[in-house]
């Protein structure tokens, strides 16, 4: 594989990508059904350089999913503004869709990049490795309701893909995605989507702590 190929902007959008993702609210839906039953080779196929602007937008719409379906299932969780329960929830989720979730998917893919330029020496560039972290987190479309057993589960697949991702479009060992991908796992499903949370709740009706 060639060395680290990166894009000349952060949101490049490829008009006919040879490779890539299919665009709109349809190619959302297939791409999210397909990484869930089909990863591998999602991650194979779907992911091209410079084809960030499909995974910015799943990204987005997966943050959109899980925080709509937290507000919804726990309106306690919505941040007041003084406008009101439901006009409060709508403007955080404005926040969350056109600056929260961007801003902590870049975030992410750059620390991401630090750990991969550790551990791969060849490696693909960083707009792929923006779109696999955006794909990574579709499981938790669903990990919004307040069911710690489903929330858990959400993110420790989601995880699963992120390793599993990061392994296939970067050409590396699992062990070696492992490690890069151990810090930004924890922070977007340990924290952002409340996987700790989850499992600690998950734990206590278990009675193992």
């Amino acid at each position: 594989m060639p060395a680290e190929r990166e894009p000349p902007t952060v949101t490049t959008w490829v008009e006919n990508p040879q490779e890539g993702r299919p665009r709109g609210p349809a190619g959302l839906l297939r791409s999210w059904a397909e990484i869930l039953v089909r990863p591998r080779r999602f991650f194979a196929a779907g992911v091209a350089p410079g084809d960030q602007a499909p995974g910015l937008a799943f990204g987005v719409a997966v943050a959109l999913a899980f925080v709509g379906g937290l507000f919804v299932g726990q309106p306690s969780t919505i941040p007041e503004t003084g406008a009101g329960t439901v006009a409060s929830g709508i403007l955080w989720l404005l926040a969350v869709g056109l600056f929260v979730a961007p801003a902590t998917l870049h975030l992410t893919a750059a620390l991401l990049t630090l750990g991969l330029r550790v551990t791969v020496r060849d490696r693909a560039g960083v707009s792929e490795t923006v779109q696999v972290v955006a794909y990574a987190a579709a499981p938790c479309a669903l990990a919004g309701p307040p069911v710690p057993w489903l929330r858990a589960l959400c993110c420790i697949y989601g995880a699963a893909l992120l390793v599993g991702g990061v392994r296939e479009v970067h050409d590396t060992t699992t062990t070696r995605a492992a490690v890069a991908a151990a810090i930004p796992a924890a922070l977007v499903f340990g924290y952002g989507f409340r996987a700790f949370g989850a499992i600690e709740a998950v734990a206590r009706a278990w009675t193992i702590i």
